[in-house]
């Protein structure tokens, strides 16, 4: 395959091959082979329709990518850094395998609505990807909070204890965030749905080709109305690294919160084996590596966009070179948020839950400190009074190393004459947590209704 730079005309010199190496990016975007070869054999197609080319040449070039497909798909294909990008390295090699007629399939576009195409193609195929892992990991949230439905749980505010929960409560809010993930990368695919191919360097081209045939073809939703945009637009790559960051934002949150379950002072959790490592010194560590390497790359994310928005945030229009700087990050991120949603649908699937050890958390703190309140509110009491009548119990309980469930009812009459025996009934943690049954609560009822509805979302979106 010739070395040859394809624009090379306007030179008498050929570039320097540090400068090559340089500005080559065929170290990362060859991983778009595929989507390069669809493009192309789609544009070859439209110029034959358009009786720009003949049939019998775009037939060849045709048959020629096919080919070159075939042995990149073997491993049989030597990129070349000479070459510069995908785009030359496939041109290159198609000219090797036709002859001269392969100089015909860069009729009518651009190096620069040639990536954008490719990219777009590609972001495509990946946001579904990233959407079916995220329903993946979704599928095993709602299993385990299924499965936990009756295990009460220590929910906080402030890393303190506050209320008690159900534990499948605490799982399925992270459904609801992944939801959210889902429908923002649905946003992000449909602005990847946009046709590029036609706009040119910049300004269209003069000749007669049909973007809408090119469109239907590769199955794109709508077409670029403006060339200048086609090839300046990386509003989608934005969209996805945000998407990718909130997603691992919420990685992060939930992989904070399984190493603290993991740790001996929760005792909440406990991972499997298999997700787990030991320690080279400590025989006795189990240490939760892989939830600390999601939190760890969840900077990495968050730093890809940054570094895309610093690249785009000056460039003049159309295409400037600085755009070859969206593809590493935007990968590196995709690889990451990929794995990330593996390894979590894993996690959550194989994490054995210490029911007793979460009983004891609501039974041996002040968190049911609310519904003493509430008890008396519901006996006509104004709801600050009642606040500050349970602040004064939580103190004096305090004070005598009790919880309130200890207390006696002439203790609790001392504080008010309003409380009955059934007061001890209002405080077990399964009548805090049945109690709660506004929408969206933590009753039993209502973790109900948000199983239900997430498996029916489930099946809806699959």
């Amino acid at each position: 395959m010739s070395n040859k730079q394809l624009w090379g005309g306007r030179f008498e010199k050929s570039t320097d091959e540090m400068i090559n190496e340089f500005q080559a990016s065929i170290n990362f975007d060859k991983r778009m082979y595929r989507e390069d070869i669809e493009g192309s054999i789609a544009h070859a197609k439209m110029l034959a329709a358009q009786k720009i080319i003949s049939e019998d040449d775009s037939q060849k070039i045709c048959a020629g990518l096919e080919k070159i497909l075939k042995k990149i798909d073997s491993g049989d294909f030597e990129f070349k850094i000479a070459l510069e990008d995908i785009h030359m390295n496939v041109e290159a090699a198609l000219t090797e395998e036709i002859g001269a007629v392969g100089g015909k399939l860069h009729t009518a576009r651009s190096r620069n609505d040639q990536v954008a195409l490719d990219t777009h193609l590609y972001m495509r195929k990946q946001v579904r990807e990233i959407q079916k892992l995220i329903l993946e990991l979704q599928k095993a949230l709602v299993d385990a909070a299924e499965k936990n439905s009756d295990v009460i749980f220590p929910g906080y505010t402030h890393l303190q204890r506050a209320q008690p929960i159900l534990f499948a409560h605490h799982l399925l809010a992270y459904f609801f965030m992944l939801k959210r993930d889902f429908e923002r990368f649905e946003g992000v695919y449909s602005r990847a749905d946009i046709m590029p191919l036609g706009a040119g360097a910049l300004a269209g081209t003069t000749l007669p080709i049909d973007r809408n045939f090119v469109a239907r073809e590769l199955k794109f939703g709508e077409i670029y109305q403006n060339s200048l945009d086609a090839v300046s637009d990386r509003d989608y790559l934005l969209e996805f690294l945000s998407a990718a960051s909130i997603l691992m934002i919420h990685l992060s949150r939930f992989s904070e919160e399984i190493i603290f379950w993991c740790s001996r002072e929760f005792s909440f959790v406990e991972l499997d084996d298999a997700h787990c490592t030991g320690s080279s010194m400590m025989p006795q560590k189990k240490n939760p590596d892989v939830p600390e390497l999601v939190r760890g790359k969840a900077g990495r994310v968050f730093g890809h966009l940054t570094a895309l928005l610093t690249t785009i945030k000056a460039l003049p229009l159309a295409y400037n070179k600085d755009l070859q700087e969206d593809k590493e990050g935007v990968f590196d991120a995709l690889d990451t948020v990929k794995f990330s949603l593996s390894v979590f649908a894993q996690i959550v699937s194989g994490m054995k839950i210490r029911k007793k050890n979460m009983r004891r958390a609501v039974e041996e703190d002040f968190s049911n400190a609310t519904d003493v309140a509430d008890y008396l509110v519901k006996k006509n009491l104004p709801f600050r009074l009642a606040h500050e009548v349970s602040g004064k119990i939580v103190r004096y309980c305090i004070e005598k190393e009790l919880y309130i469930k200890d207390l006696t009812l002439d203790e609790f009459k001392k504080f008010s004459p309003l409380f009955e025996a059934d007061i001890f009934d209002a405080i077990k943690p399964e009548t805090c947590v049945a109690a709660r049954n506004s929408q969206g609560g933590t009753s039993p009822r209502q973790i109900e209704l948000q199983i239900e509805f997430a498996r029916s979302w489930l099946e809806k979106n699959s």
